[in-house]
């Protein structure tokens, strides 16, 4: 049983391996469905609704310039993701130490057989498969193939790992997606009724069938990302990540929790103008170790605790 356990596990990392392949699969998959979208709601609906005059122009503006912010911020906050090192461990990287903190407890155990003499900290993990030393939080992706500072999880719908530098931006890219598909539910909604209610439409059948196909994969997309939205939002009021959640389940306290206020913050910095937008402020950025995902503050009294 405990050899076969093993053998399922090693497979699944095998499969985990594979998933590198899919690459610009996803993005093109992505680029496809917001283009099916464009298409319903632009071209086939409200685009043409511009010169019925009236209410109904009114509403087809309303709907046209708020469809178009969100897709820009959507576009803006995927990329950004994608194409944003979720951060590495640097070379030769080692611990701050504070011997007042008593940071230079000698490390235990055969798996530090392979570290050097003087092992600096107690809390400081070792990862066998890249042959360093683990900074807090960090952990090792078996699909990337190297250790992810602040690693959330590997992401098939960005074909990235996501972890301390986009971390914000994933969540960014899931809330625009929320608003995105919502929206264009409740605008498409009323032709999708029509379709079945066999009302005269002025419509070709491919704007037809782009209509229900657009209503029936955004309604979907709205639903999961709503579920996913609110689990990532738990995780950022408690300042864990979706492993750390699995990890705290054994640990009394979790040292890292500093509040909702701060823990907010630790994700999405202390400038507000930068709160929606997939980017920091420089400042944030010299004053927030946590944002160069090596360094993270936590409770004094559990200071000295191991996470």
């Amino acid at each position: 049983m405990y050899r076969s356990g093993i053998v399922m596990a090693w497979n699944v990392f095998r499969f985990c391996t594979a998933l590198r392949g899919l690459g610009s699969i996803m993005i093109l998959l992505v680029l496809g469905i917001v283009g099916l979208t464009y298409y319903a709601v632009v071209v086939s609906n409200y685009g043409p609704a511009l010169y019925d005059g009236g209410l109904t122009s009114l509403t087809a503006i309303a709907v046209l310039i708020l469809f178009h912010i969100l897709v820009v911020m959507l576009l803006w906050s995927y990329f950004t993701v994608v194409f944003t090192d979720p951060g590495s461990v640097p070379p030769n990287w080692r611990p701050v130490l504070d011997e007042e903190r008593g940071d230079t407890i000698p490390l235990t155990g055969s798996e530090f057989s392979d570290m050097p003499a003087d092992p600096t900290n107690s809390r400081i993990r070792y990862c066998r498969k890249c042959n360093q030393l683990k900074p807090p939080r960090c952990h090792h992706c078996s699909v990337c193939g190297r250790c992810v500072l602040k690693m959330d999880h590997h992401c098939v719908w960005v074909v990235n790992c996501v972890g301390a530098f986009n971390y914000k931006y994933f969540l960014l890219f899931l809330f625009y997606t929320l608003l995105e598909t919502s929206l264009v539910t409740l605008s498409l909604l009323p032709h999708f009724i029509a379709f079945f209610r066999d009302e005269e439409i002025a419509e070709t059948p491919g704007m037809v069938a782009s209509t229900f196909l657009a209503f029936v994969l955004n309604l979907a997309f709205a639903l999961s990302v709503l579920g996913f939205l609110i689990m990532h939002a738990s995780l950022v009021a408690a300042n864990t990540t979706t492993i750390e959640a699995y990890e705290k389940k054994t640990t009394p306290k979790w040292r890292y929790d500093l509040g909702r206020k701060r823990n907010f913050e630790q994700v999405f910095g202390m400038n507000k103008r930068y709160w929606l937008i997939p980017a920091y402020s420089e400042e944030d950025l010299r004053r927030m170790p946590a944002l160069q995902g090596l360094e993270y503050p936590s409770k004094p009294d559990l200071d000295a605790q191991e996470f």
